[in-house]
């Protein structure tokens, strides 16, 4: 456990302090068996992806799963909130989360206590914890995101697409069958 947490305290102290318009983008998934990988990742590096729903622009950054890093225990990204927009109620059956707002302010209703939370702040989730976060202020949140197991960002690629990519908006029909393919890790309200 305290490996995980010397780990998660360097991920977050490198992306705080990472700067620069770069872009490259995460490798393809190593054959099974391969153990991890170092990586040293600037601020806009990792799996770009933009979400496919009507009227949420956001867009995430993979930075460290098994796909990037060859992580087998942890998964870590950023993701950028628009004022006006929101992470909708739901919980996380198989993982813990922590999100730390690296800029702006958030509304957040975890576990039934609303609070508003602002640039630094952290917030621990852990699973089976109802929780959503509407950015109610002026500026974007940028937030750094993990979780303790893999999974979860399965389902983000799912309901997403590279950046740059057309977007083909999520139908509900196929919405509803990815909450169905993934409710081991994702349940929303």
């Amino acid at each position: 456990m305290r490996s995980i947490l010397v780990a998660v305290s360097f991920f977050v102290t490198l992306l705080g302090c990472a700067h620069g318009p770069q872009t490259r983008t995460a490798e393809p998934m190593p054959p099974s068996g391969q153990s991890a990988r170092a990586l040293l990742l600037e601020k806009n590096e990792g799996e770009r992806r933009q979400w496919r729903y009507p009227g949420f622009p956001a867009h995430f950054i993979l930075k460290v799963d098994p796909r990037n890093g060859r992580s087998s225990h942890l998964v870590l990204g950023t993701e950028a909130i628009s004022p006006g927009e929101k992470i909708e109620m739901h919980e996380h059956p198989s993982a813990d989360e922590i999100l730390f707002l690296q800029s702006g302010q958030a509304k957040v209703s975890l576990g039934g206590v609303v609070r508003e939370v602002h640039s630094g702040a952290t917030v621990f989730i852990p699973a089976n914890t109802w929780v959503s976060l509407a950015n109610n202020g002026k500026e974007t949140i940028d937030m750094i995101f993990i979780f303790s197991a893999p999974g979860f960002e399965d389902f983000m690629r799912a309901e997403s697409a590279p950046a740059g990519q057309k977007i083909v908006l999520v139908t509900p029909a196929e919405d509803a069958s990815l909450l169905k393919k993934y409710k081991d890790v994702v349940i929303y309200k």
